[in-house]
């Protein structure tokens, strides 16, 4: 196995189909971000609900059926992790803007999203063109995407509020600690590859 390899992962070869179910399902998670902007601005919460717990189901079935089927793909690659960017972006800001989360939990989430900037910066320099979906970051955004849907329900009063609030906070710790555990991992993996290389 070259550097290369281990560095994008060996799970399954991607290939080059566009028109799978996987990448249907992360288009449609992509084609629901406006209308999650939308709710989440304009407080229609139970809108903005259904479109974050159906971005976390198929975020789920559409890695499934991928590796499942042998569907995995270099567009499916592109896709999902934007889509998940996308949806941790904006949920964070939304969430802040409403006064739901503070706002020094936003800077420490884009603050990896900054420090995972320069290390695919250095990997494409080195020639490696991406980091493989490591289970640690997968499970952050699982976390995190858990997390949003239960703050949100804990934005109010009554006995629902007052049972999501330690459910989503907890979520949400987890996923911040997994989401910088797993950029930490991406870095040192990429450091021995770097070393490796440079070694006789």
């Amino acid at each position: 196995m070259t550097a290369g390899e281990s560095l994008r992962g060996t799970d399954s070869a991607p290939v080059d189909r566009v028109l799978t179910l996987p990448n249907a399902l992360s288009a449609l998670r992509l084609l629901g971000v406006p209308a999650f902007i939308w709710a989440i601005a304009t407080k229609h919460d139970a809108i903005a609900l259904v479109i974050l717990m159906a971005s976390g189901i198929t975020d789920y079935l559409d890695g499934k059926i991928a590796r499942h089927f042998g569907l995995v793909s270099r567009v499916g690659q592109l896709l999902d992790p934007i889509a998940d960017r996308l949806y941790i972006v904006t949920t964070l800001v939304g969430l802040a803007w409403r006064d739901i989360i503070p706002w020094w939990l936003v800077v420490v989430l884009f603050a990896r999203e900054a420090f995972m900037g320069v290390v695919v910066l250095i990997a494409k320099r080195h020639g490696w063109t991406g980091l493989p979906v490591h289970f640690i970051g997968k499970a952050a955004t699982f976390n995190l995407l858990y997390a949003f849907p239960a703050l949100l329900m804990a934005d109010g009063d009554g006995w629902l509020a007052t049972f999501m609030r330690p459910v989503g906070w907890g979520f949400a710790w987890w996923g911040t600690v997994l989401y910088w555990v797993a950029g930490i991992l991406y870095a040192v993996q990429l450091r021995r590859l770097i070393a490796d290389r440079s070694a006789p």
